[in-house]
């Protein structure tokens, strides 16, 4: 990604002031942008805890950023707009942002992303190839690069479930059934057929179409 032709971020900045943002991105519809796309999306089918945790309905196209240290890049405070223009021209509602971080901690010195909660700051900086997935609705920034360059994906995500509270529970009662399903090493019992056919149902009560 080091020799992709990079564009300033701000292109895609909308109606955010364009003081909030000093970064470089890779031009969406470019070959490099649609190669890297293939491979990121490839991925998270092959993942059924992305699946579990997100539900997803469609998933705009991944996009990709890198701050760089030389020139103090950052973001500073900001919710994300809830409806995603599509190349296509269709619309994704943004029920989950997601970062895909692609370069280790070690590489670079602040760029933590920072998610705003009603009474603490959250500061998240994973090893390259993990995954956060979090509200759409949340105030979050990243911070100033200080040394290096950190490089991510970052794309939005429509849910089968609307609500935040709805995936939740679906997510913990998904994730407590395949500790069940690993610890029964045979047959499932009928306690967790029976967990299986309340998950199913209530996602079926509570999935959009």
């Amino acid at each position: 990604m080091a020799a992709a032709g990079w564009e300033d971020g701000r292109v895609t900045s909308g109606s955010l002031p364009a003081d909030i943002k000093r970064n470089r991105q890779l031009p969406q519809q470019g070959q490099a942008s649609q190669q890297l796309q293939q491979l990121v999306l490839q991925a998270l089918r092959r993942s059924q805890l992305f699946f579990s945790a997100a539900l997803p309905r469609r998933i705009a196209p991944p996009m990709f950023n890198r701050y760089d240290a030389e020139h103090g890049d950052y973001l500073d405070d900001h919710v994300d707009v809830a409806l995603r223009l599509l190349p296509d021209g269709e619309r994704v509602r943004t029920d989950m942002s997601c970062t895909l971080f692609l370069s280790d901690p070690h590489e670079y010195e602040g760029g933590e992303l920072v998610l705003r909660d009603s009474w603490r700051d959250e500061a998240v900086k994973l090893a390259a190839g993990d995954l956060l997935l979090y509200p759409g609705d949340k105030i979050h920034r990243v911070n100033r690069v200080t040394r290096g360059c950190r490089l991510a994906s970052f794309f939005w995500l429509e849910s089968m479930v609307r609500s935040e509270e709805q995936r939740n529970l679906l997510f913990r009662m998904d994730r407590d059934l395949m500790l069940l399903r690993a610890e029964a090493q045979g047959a499932p019992s009928p306690a967790v057929l029976g967990l299986t056919g309340a998950y199913h149902n209530l996602l079926r009560m509570w999935a959009q179409g």
